[in-house]
């Protein structure tokens, strides 16, 4: 994968001689069909090793994902040219732009981030920024330590993906489900292929995200509350967890207390970056730009396009009002999950995965890496539940969704598919062994967490 990258990845426009530069159109395919193959590869050492771990007769998951990690980490960006849009935002703080008002096309020639700008794709040049102050500042970080010179920016870039990485990977050994929950959770190829190929913030927004929820069931809800108020300024979805922190608050002591204070110290942390960064509040109004952008993925988009075009001479005010249904059904579902958290039915962290999945397939903008915030939560808990074994199979089958270069073309979709009906199929007739992986010893077991104290 990390070789065919070399000429079929994302490479930048300007900016990547030598070894970054485009190529020829025979030597992108040549790359292209390595790559694949390098995929394919991957994703069935990836589930073979599930197997295996499920048997008990397999270990070393730290190991395997240093092996796996390792040959991405100075590859051209895969499967997504957002990392330049990162770039682009970070140099436009830099230079006084308002990231909030306007897209990346804004830098000048001259300009700090200008060679990034110039590879950011399609309807992104002109896209106000979606992310939070904390990223903003990183990105700003990332701009003034290179220069914005786009080689060095994507591997410093990177190099945040991997403390993400790491990150996460502590999160998950903290609750205590061994190896297995690394598999579904990093290892797993849709993880390493966006996070640390592509270097998404998703990973960030996920480790902070895990890493406060990790915290509060612990008892240390304060200071998990705070962490995923980073994470809601790296990206907003991540606020789903205070109402899952507030339910575990809340059945330890009051349910006032857990409906007010981790929202309560999340906001302090949020305002806190938003004066920091100096870019303000202006997020807030930019939470619904990217879902202007059509996504196939998304089920309410398509469903909403579908009937308005019949509808319709116009079909976008039937797809925004089935789109806002479909948030209002996610919200609900969400809500619902929490009840039943709160009522002892269900772990609150498994309700949270579950909760964020609910939120991924329900949104109007929705990318295959998305399914990252609520699989890798699912993963620390119940990776070999029921849920947890489709959501690695659709995994496997999003995977290839993208091509190396970030376009979704129609064959794209045609392989995921064919993987996703063989990945089901395969769970019809193979069930894997459902008992729980023991604690380690001296951990706190995080079901208990729930039980009034």
């Amino acid at each position: 994968m990390a070789v065919g990258g070399y000429a079929a990845g994302a490479l930048p426009v300007v900016g990547g001689a030598p070894l970054w530069a485009p190529r020829a159109t025979g030597t992108e395919t040549a790359g292209a069909v390595l790559a694949a193959l390098g995929l394919t590869l991957l994703v069935a050492a990836w589930w073979r090793y599930g197997v295996l771990l499920a048997r008990g007769t397999a270990g070393g998951a730290l190991g395997t994902l240093a092996a796996w990690a390792g040959p991405l980490l100075l590859a051209p960006p895969l499967h997504s040219a957002d990392v330049y849009s990162y770039i682009a935002q970070g140099a436009m703080v830099l230079e006084g732009h308002d990231v909030y008002g306007a897209g990346p096309s804004v830098l000048g020639p001259g300009e700090l981030g200008a060679d990034a700008a110039a590879s950011v794709g399609g309807n992104w040049t002109d896209t106000p920024a979606p992310y939070g102050p904390v990223f903003l500042l990183v990105a700003e970080a990332v701009v003034k330590l290179t220069g914005g010179a786009v080689v060095p920016a994507v591997l410093l870039l990177r190099l945040v993906a991997v403390g993400a990485l790491a990150l996460t990977v502590w999160a998950v050994r903290g609750f205590g489900r061994g190896d297995g929950a690394l598999w579904l959770a990093v290892l797993n190829p849709l993880f390493l292929v966006h996070v640390v190929g592509g270097a998404h913030n998703d990973g960030l927004m996920i480790g902070l995200m895990l890493g406060g929820v990790l915290l509060a069931v612990r008892g240390r809800w304060v200071l998990g509350s705070a962490l995923v108020g980073c994470a809601v300024m790296v990206k907003s979805p991540a606020a789903v967890a205070l109402l899952f922190i507030a339910v575990v608050v809340a059945r330890r002591s009051t349910p006032v207390k857990g409906l007010l204070l981790p929202p309560a110290v999340a906001g302090a942390v949020a305002a806190a970056a938003s004066l920091l960064a100096g870019t303000g509040f202006g997020w807030l109004g930019t939470q619904s730009v990217a879902g202007a952008i059509h996504t196939p993925l998304s089920l309410t988009s398509d469903l909403g396009l579908a009937l308005g075009t019949l509808a319709a001479d116009d079909p976008a005010p039937v797809k925004g009002v089935v789109q806002q249904l479909g948030l209002l059904a996610a919200a609900a579902v969400i809500a619902a999950l929490a009840w039943r958290a709160y009522r002892g039915r269900i772990d609150p962290v498994l309700g949270l995965g579950y909760g964020l999945v609910a939120l991924v397939v329900l949104s109007p903008m929705v990318q295959p890496w998305y399914l990252l915030w609520g699989t890798a939560v699912v993963a620390a808990v119940a990776w070999r539940s029921r849920g947890g074994q489709v959501l690695a199979v659709v995994s496997a089958a999003l995977v290839y969704e993208t091509q190396p270069a970030g376009h979704t073309p129609w064959y794209g979709f045609a392989a995921a598919g064919a993987v996703l009906a063989l990945g089901l199929l395969w769970l019809r007739r193979e069930r894997r062994p459902a008992a729980a992986v023991p604690l380690p010893s001296g951990a706190r077991d995080h079901r208990a967490a729930g039980a009034p104290e």
